[in-house]
């Protein structure tokens, strides 16, 4: 039992090294084809919409895109602007103020071959429906929207599609399926942290309290600052409680 508390001790409060068996191999840093994408959302363009622009460029993105915030770009006025940097070709793109133009901008960075606007557009708009249903409690709803997103075959976002369905199945009690879309989100985005939170939560509904352990701390591995949220912190409190139960039968 105490080497179970101490290994949960260290979960909750220190990062731990990727040393346990049953781990994820976490995947190297981004290969040199990733492409940039930097949303501006400074106080100017953060009234013409920066942050929602942001937001949606975020779930639009196939993974080898990498979105965040930046400061100021200048052409103020003129925003959103979004700064995008591609094999090592940089450009700041203006006007980029609804989630329409943000498709068409990673259309024209990728090509439509790798990415169709359209296609991506009606995906994100059928994601936001599923995450609706799911916050009313309509779990099969949600995971029957997710499904048809991912028969869809488009390309951008479907780590997360596979990370929100898992979300759903399990709250309809459909572990296993669960593990398996948390699993797929994983394959996809390997450093993708909700999707090993996701996969731990799955294992931890089985019973599966190391392995689950193990799957927590790969997701810290790739972001420490989940170690302060509330969410993370009933995560290891109820982990903890299962591993002091299992060894005090």
């Amino acid at each position: 039992m105490a080497m179970a508390v101490a290994r949960l001790t260290s979960l909750a409060c220190t990062p731990r090294q990727a040393q346990h068996r049953g781990r994820h191999s976490l995947a190297p840093p981004r290969a040199s084809g990733a492409v940039e994408v930097r949303v501006c959302t400074n106080r100017t363009c953060a009234r013409q919409g920066g942050r929602e622009v942001l937001a949606a460029l975020a779930g639009l993105a196939p993974p080898r895109v990498d979105v965040g915030s930046c400061g100021c770009l200048g052409r103020c006025g003129a925003g959103p602007n979004v700064a995008a940097s591609v094999a090592g070709s940089a450009a700041v793109f203006g006007h980029v103020g609804t989630a329409a133009r943000g498709a068409q901008l990673l259309e024209h960075l990728l090509g439509s071959a790798e990415f169709d606007a359209a296609l991506g557009l009606t995906a994100l708009a059928t994601r936001e429906k599923a995450k609706a249903a799911l916050e009313k409690g309509n779990a099969d709803e949600a995971e029957a929207l997710l499904t048809e997103v991912i028969g869809s075959n488009a390309c951008g976002g479907l780590h997360l599609v596979y990370k929100s369905r898992s979300k759903a199945r399990l709250a309809m009690g459909d572990i296993s399926g669960a593990l398996e879309d948390a699993e797929e989100a994983i394959r996809i985005a390997p450093r993708f942290p909700q999707a090993h939170l996701l996969r731990g939560d799955a294992l931890f509904a089985m019973g599966e309290y190391s392995v689950a352990e193990d799957a927590y701390a790969d997701a810290l591995d790739l972001d420490p600052s989940i170690r302060r949220s509330k969410s993370f912190r009933a995560r290891a409190e109820r982990l903890r409680e299962k591993l002091v139960s299992a060894n005090n039968p």
